[in-house]
């Protein structure tokens, strides 16, 4: 017998074999089926989609107005379908085999459920959303102290958090390489923290209280509204009826700087539900580790408190309402400042705020009984923002005082639908927003020229807006490999007159684990000069603002592909993503053209400005137990000061990100090490230093100075007993500090003082201790 003969039988056994896969392969193969309720009724909008070896989903689809699917094989061998609709108990079906199965799936109500406890972990990076999302779980954010919502980012490479000056410790994020105020900050998806609570907003959430944290990329949904123009930063508050009944946190710090925390949920029927959320830090202990007479830290005390109320008719009708409260204080400068005795301000330096912020939102939404995906909502929130703060500034004309007051109104009313079937959903709604700014910057100083009417225009700011908005948005997904979103509003600003606003999102899945995301839009906001740069109050330069602000415009381009894979059998993503953020024009702050001034004004005619982001990000769990975390990250942020096109100062071009976290066997002990790397970053010191770092105007970057390149190492431990965690951690590891973060800090009343040009670390090593007790 010959080999070739010998090779027959087992080439017609291989092609037999693969029949019923190259059946399946055909173009049209797919399962077919029909979705009903326990009435029989048809359930349009239930998700069916594969359940694959290793948990990754294959194409996915939805019913349509007849309750019908048709879901094409995946690439891999699958026999199981996973169906799941709102309202309805999720079920696992197995598919006969054949090329075109015809499935008939009954769904049981959701009433009959119990208590479900889910240990799977989320994917971080979401497989389903249209928009580049990454999500921050509440198991992340244990993974380091996280008193606040600043702090909620240390373990993630998305975001860069930094100290915005060396006197006042407020924290500011970057997104995209730009300052959160092009990112859309919303709390339960209602705008928030806006305006004039900027330099200080990432302290007034505490950490405790956020369920998770969504981080979408690129311009996002219309309905969000108008000023997201580098991404959106959502957090989830803690919902009544999901959160423990009570969870307790308190941490301390080797600063002396203490939290404390609480959050009690009360499940008073089926229908009803609240959760109070309590939070107080305080901070009474001078530290100055560096020397350099300042304290390290502000003194500070905050009083935090929200409370929501949840109603859930169990006919589709939910409605949300919250209250809260802050009172915070703060006090820094040099050790010798006390506030209260004669002439503080010129006897030593030092700078003291006061704010009191008042909120109340509401969230009501109804959703047709037997329809998921029709609803109509209406969301309302309200803000009153009042602050002082005095910043000692010269000698001969007195101390600095900045002052504002905000209020704010916001409604939406939203509704979306489908049109024919699932897969094309619509969403439109009327918005409308009042901002009201009252704001007083002076410093004493007095001009023989100067008229009542002359000392108002120049020492206060007064801005109402009114804006009546419409939008809608209109989606496609053809429930196997492509999903785009086209959105378009129009608002009429009283102030600025008409302004469009187009987005565009698309996903388009090259394969069943591998997604491509774009995105294109347009981002509008007025800025607010001084709120927007008020870490230049902590220094010896003066404002000068434009006297014809105009409106900031800007369109955003980029995209991501996300690639889930395995390694050793074990789930990972790959993400890399790139953004382009143009702008039309922009408030610049230049702080290069004449170092004793900040210039805030437009874009000047002609100029350029504008930020590229490219980040790779890499997630695996080579080990049970294990997880890695690692980041890469390029900006070239710029814009043109004066005739030159500069790079943005404080703005590091390269950034590396590491995190490994262990948890052992049902998380009794958990460990985390977080690693974050950052390369030079243009400065733009005072020449009046007497080091002779001052930027040469004219002489393009070669003129600049850079500060050096150093890392951060963070780590924690936790043990976890039943109802008892506790932890213990250390920022900074390392013990690196930034030489002489304040400049001329002996001679504060001078024309070279400069406190905002801080790159790195303070105070050095920090140390902490704190423990969670939960009763759920």
């Amino acid at each position: 017998m010959t080999i070739a003969s010998g090779l027959r039988p087992r080439l017609l056994v291989l092609v037999l074999g693969c029949l019923p896969l190259l059946a399946r392969a055909q173009s049209g193969a797919a399962a077919r089926g029909e979705v009903h309720g326990a009435d029989g009724a048809p359930l349009p909008g239930a998700v069916v989609r594969w359940l694959l070896p290793g948990g990754v989903g294959g194409p996915t689809g939805t019913t349509g107005a007849a309750g019908t699917f048709a879901l094409p094989f995946p690439a891999q061998a699958s026999k199981r379908l996973i169906v799941s609709a709102l309202g309805y108990v999720a079920d696992t079906v197995a598919v006969p085999a054949g090329p075109t199965p015809y499935l008939r799936i009954s769904l049981r109500g959701g009433a009959a459920l119990g208590d479900v406890a889910v240990t799977a972990r989320a994917l971080a990076y979401s497989s389903k959303s249209v928009g580049s999302m990454q999500t921050i779980s509440a198991r992340d954010l244990t993974k380091s102290a996280c008193c606040n919502l600043a702090e909620s980012f240390e373990t993630n490479a998305a975001v860069e958090v930094s100290t915005a000056d060396a006197v006042s410790g407020a924290k500011q994020i970057q997104l995209l390489g730009l300052d959160g105020a092009y990112s859309l900050l919303t709390i339960d998806n209602q705008p928030a923290l806006r305006g004039l609570s900027a330099p200080y907003r990432l302290g007034y959430l505490a950490g405790p209280w956020i369920g998770s944290i969504d981080i979408i990329k690129g311009t996002g949904s219309v309905v969000n509204g108008y000023e997201g123009i580098s991404g959106q930063v959502n957090i989830q508050l803690k919902e009544p009826d999901l959160t423990d009944q009570l969870l307790l946190n308190a941490y301390v710090n080797d600063l002396g700087k203490f939290d404390l925390n609480a959050v009690a949920s009360q499940r008073f029927n089926k229908k009803w539900s609240n959760v109070l959320l309590l939070h107080n830090d305080y901070l009474g202990n001078r530290v100055d580790r560096n020397g350099d007479g300042f304290l390290d830290l502000p003194l500070a005390n905050q009083l935090n408190a929200y409370d929501k109320l949840k109603y859930k008719s169990g006919t589709g009708l939910v409605a949300e309402l919250g209250v809260g409260a802050i009172r915070e204080t703060r006090q820094g400068g040099q050790l010798n400042f006390r506030e209260g005795i004669a002439d503080s301000y010129r006897a030593a330096y030092g700078t003291n705020q006061t704010t009191h912020r008042y909120t109340a939102q509401a969230r009501t939404s109804y959703t047709w009984p037997g329809r998921p995906f029709q609803s109509l909502g209406l969301l309302v929130n309200g803000t009153s923002h009042d602050f002082t703060s005095t910043y000692s500034f010269r000698q001969d004309s007195g101390p600095r005082q900045y002052d504002g007051h905000q209020n704010t109104g916001q409604a939406t009313l939203l509704f979306q639908s489908v049109i024919g079937d699932a897969r094309h959903t619509y969403r439109t709604g009327l918005s409308f927003l009042y901002d009201d700014y009252r704001e007083h910057l002076g410093d004493g100083r007095s001009y023989l020229t100067d008229t009542p009417a002359i000392v108002d225009a120049r020492e206060n700011r007064r801005r109402t807006e009114r804006v009546p908005g419409a939008f809608a948005e209109y989606t496609y997904n053809n429930a196997h490999n492509l999903t785009a979103a086209l959105g378009l509003r129009t608002d009429y600003h009283n102030l600025y007159g008409w302004q469009l606003t187009p987005r565009f999102n698309l996903k388009y899945d090259v394969a069943p684990a591998t997604a491509l995301r774009v995105s294109a839009g347009r981002g509008f906001r007025v800025p607010n000069p001084i709120a927007d740069n008020a870490a230049m109050l902590a220094s010896a330069r003066e404002y000068y603002i434009g006297p014809k602000l105009r409106p900031e415009t800007a369109w955003n381009l980029g995209g991501s592909l996300t690639q889930y894979f395995q390694v050793l059998g074990r789930p990972a993503t790959l993400v890399l993503d790139y953004y382009d953020t143009v702008f039309k024009n922009q408030l610049v702050a230049d702080m290069y053209t004449s170092p004793q001034f900040i210039i805030l004004d437009n874009l000047e005619p002609g100029a350029r400005s504008f930020a590229r982001s490219a980040q790779a990000e890499v997630l695996v769990e080579p080990l049970k137990g294990l997880q890695v975390k690692a980041a890469y990250k390029w900006l070239d942020v710029r814009s043109t000061y004066d005739g030159q096109l500069l790079p943005k100062p404080l703005t590091p071009q390269n950034r590396a990100f590491l995190n490994l976290g262990y948890a052992s066997a049902f998380d009794k002990w958990r460990a985390d090490l977080t690693v974050q790397w950052y390369g030079t970053r243009p400065l733009a010191h005072l020449p009046a230093d007497g080091s002779n770092l001052g930027h040469a105007h004219g002489t393009g970057t070669t003129g600049l100075y850079y500060a050096p390149r150093y890392a951060a190492v963070n780590a924690q431990v936790t043990r976890a007993f039943k109802r008892l965690e506790i932890y213990v951690g250390v920022e900074n590891l390392t013990n690196f500090r930034q030489p002489d973060p304040i400049q001329n800090a002996a001679t504060p009343f001078s024309s070279g003082f400069d406190a905002a040009m801080v790159w790195g670390p303070v105070y050095g090593r920090l140390t902490y201790a704190g423990l969670r007790y939960r009763l759920e």
